[in-house]
C-alpha cells in the first residue's frame, strides 16, 4: 500500500522545465538542513542549469553548494520509472549508462539524480560550475567518439606493413568509472 505521502511526492509531470521548483526545493534544503556544514563551498549558490527535454522528460543539472548532480524530472507519467528514495535506476544515454536514485521534495515531486561532484570545493567560481555541468550534459548526450589509430609502419619503400582498422572505440580503462570517465577524475 502506497502512502499519502509517497503519494503526493510521487511523479508530478510538469509541462515546463522543472527549474524553478528544484532551486527552491534545494534553496531551502540549505537553509534548513545543510545550514552551517562545513562542506559548503561560499563561492556556490542553487542553479539549475541546462534543461532540455529527453527522451519525454526533463534533463539538467543541478549546481549547489554542496554537490553537482544531473537531473531527471518526469514531463508526464508514461516512460518513467519511478524510483523510491535512495534506489538505483539505469538510463542508458548516448554516452553509455549511468546510475541515478531516486529523491521526492515537496515542491517538486519525485525526481532522479546522478552525482558528479561532492563536495564541490574544486570549483572557485559560480561560473566554473556552471561550464562543468553544460560540459557534463554534452558529454551525457554525444555517443562516444571512435579515437584514430595511426596506421602501420611504413617502411623504406613507403608500403604498409599490414592493414590495421583505421578506428578503434573508445575503452573506459577498467579502474574508471563510466561518471569519472566522463568528466575526467579518476575513482580511488
Amino acid at each position: 500500500m502506497v502512502s499519502a505521502t509517497a503519494q503526493v511526492l510521487g511523479p508530478r509531470p510538469h509541462a515546463t522545465s522543472p527549474a524553478a521548483p528544484l532551486v527552491a526545493a534545494f534553496t531551502r534544503i540549505e537553509r534548513e538542513r545543510m545550514a552551517g556544514m562545513a562542506m559548503l563551498n561560499p563561492r556556490l549558490q542553487v542553479e539549475a542549469i541546462g534543461w532540455r527535454r529527453w527522451q519525454g522528460h526533463w534533463l539538467g543539472a543541478l549546481l549547489s553548494p554542496w554537490f553537482l548532480n544531473l537531473v531527471l524530472v518526469p514531463s508526464g507519467h508514461d516512460g518513467w520509472t519511478p524510483a523510491a528514495d535512495g534506489e538505483r535506476v539505469f538510463h542508458r544515454f548516448p554516452a553509455g549508462d549511468f546510475a541515478f536514485l531516486g529523491n521526492r521534495e515537496p515542491e517538486l515531486g519525485e525526481f532522479q539524480s546522478c552525482s558528479l561532484y561532492s563536495p564541490v570545493d574544486l570549483f572557485e567560481t559560480q561560473q566554473a560550475g556552471r561550464e562543468t555541468a553544460l560540459a557534463a550534459l554534452q558529454m551525457l548526450l554525444a555517443p562516444p567518439q571512435p579515437v584514430p589509430v595511426p596506421g602501420p609502419a611504413t617502411g623504406c619503400g613507403g608500403q604498409a606493413a599490414a592493414a590495421a582498422p583505421a578506428e578503434v572505440p573508445i575503452a573506459v580503462p577498467p579502474q574508471w568509472s563510466k561518471r569519472r570517465f566522463l568528466i575526467g577524475r579518476r575513482t580511488a
